[in-house]
């Protein structure tokens, strides 16, 4: 063979190289991964439930197949509870729920999700987006190994369902009741037996007598469960959890060595799914408020002042406790919680306020 042609075959052999490169890397870009998302939620249950599939089939979907999810609901691969310990173990990539489950690994988290007297959800928002809220719980979670985001939003809850009327705060004596987070501390400052059970379990507790009261979301997961069976004083609004969120938590070794535009895909879907909770709460808790009142002759409370009164002061010495909290970053989330507190109110206190009360009071359509 010349020269010449030893040129030519040595460039033929170098174009289908480049070729055989150029079609293998499609291949190589569309490789799959399949993720486990454990959820704390009974399958199917109404916005925390559906949301969660919706928000991995949104995954799957916007990743072309390159990142399945396949989710796990409450005690199916793992109880409720421990869906945490799943991710952080290694027996799940992720996992649904709501960051004051977890108060045991540290207090700082419970600031987001629902604090009493606290932010409403839009508020909470504000916060972790946009006044460092976020920067400051990646400092919790990386101690873990792990990255939250928000993914939902039921804003102001329900304040729970009694068995009996409350007139004051004498009637909170004792009282056995189901409820999370700082909420629990506050209701037990207030004289109740407080526990945490998750969504499955409430109402065979309150069926069997083991619970007085339970609060869990609102009227639409409420309907679900199916509570009115059992309690038929629903009081509101809730005073504990003012704007609670939802939490998507990834280990953050693998959502680290995923792709750029795939970790894009997932923080961006989060965010998307935590307003499409928002809207999904605000067009189904009134309809399923009506079905609770007209169908099922559920009596709509509020809490007495006495109450309210009682559960603030509460609330504050709560506050304070985190607020002189010997851990650094508990200490550090209570100090950033309350200076974007005072912030974020004013909207909420001198403009959307006033305008609700003008239109319950002069807009009648």
């Amino acid at each position: 063979m010349n020269r010449r042609s030893l040129i030519k075959g040595a460039g033929l052999a170098g174009f289908g190289a480049v070729a055989a490169t150029t079609l293998a890397a499609p291949a190589i870009a569309q490789s799959t991964q399949t993720w486990r998302m454990v959820t704390t939620w009974p399958k199917n249950f109404p916005g925390l439930g559906v949301g969660a599939q919706r928000l991995a089939d949104r995954i799957t979907q916007a990743s072309g197949g390159r990142l399945v999810i396949q989710v796990y609901s409450a005690g199916e691969l793992v109880p409720p509870f421990q869906a945490l310990d799943a991710v952080i173990d290694g027996n799940a990539e992720l996992s649904h729920g709501s960051p004051y489950y977890w108060q045991n690994k540290s207090e700082g988290l419970s600031f987001f999700s629902g604090v009493p007297y606290g932010m409403t959800a839009r508020e909470l928002t504000a916060w972790v987006r946009h006044l460092g809220g976020q920067q400051i719980w990646d400092e919790i979670y990386d101690q873990f190994g792990l990255q939250g985001f928000l993914i939902g939003d039921t804003s102001t809850q329900a304040g729970g369902w009694f068995r009996n009327e409350l007139t004051g705060l004498s009637d909170v004596q004792g009282l056995r009741f189901r409820t999370p987070g700082l909420g629990g501390q506050v209701w037990a400052k207030l004289g109740a037996s407080v526990t945490n059970l998750p969504a499955g379990e409430i109402f065979q507790a309150l069926q069997a007598g083991t619970l007085d009261a339970a609060e869990f979301v609102g009227p639409y997961n409420d309907l679900a469960l199916g509570l009115y069976q059992v309690a038929k004083n629903y009081y509101f609004p809730s005073f504990i959890e003012p704007g609670l969120a939802g939490e998507l938590v990834i280990q953050k070794e693998r959502l680290l060595n995923l792709p750029e535009d795939l970790q894009a895909i997932i923080r961006y879907v989060c965010q998307a799914d935590y307003d499409e909770v928002a809207s999904d709460f605000a067009a189904n808790d009134p309809r399923a408020m009506q079905t609770l009142v007209q169908d099922h002759g559920v009596q709509v409370r509020q809490f007495p002042d006495e109450i309210l009164e009682a559960g603030a002061n509460a609330s504050k010495e709560v506050l304070q406790t985190l607020l002189d909290s010997s851990d650094p970053l508990t200490k550090k989330t209570a100090e950033s919680f309350v200076s974007a507190l005072k912030i974020v109110r004013r909207k909420t206190e001198d403009t959307d306020s006033p305008f609700i009360l003008a239109r319950e009071k002069y807009f009648d359509i």
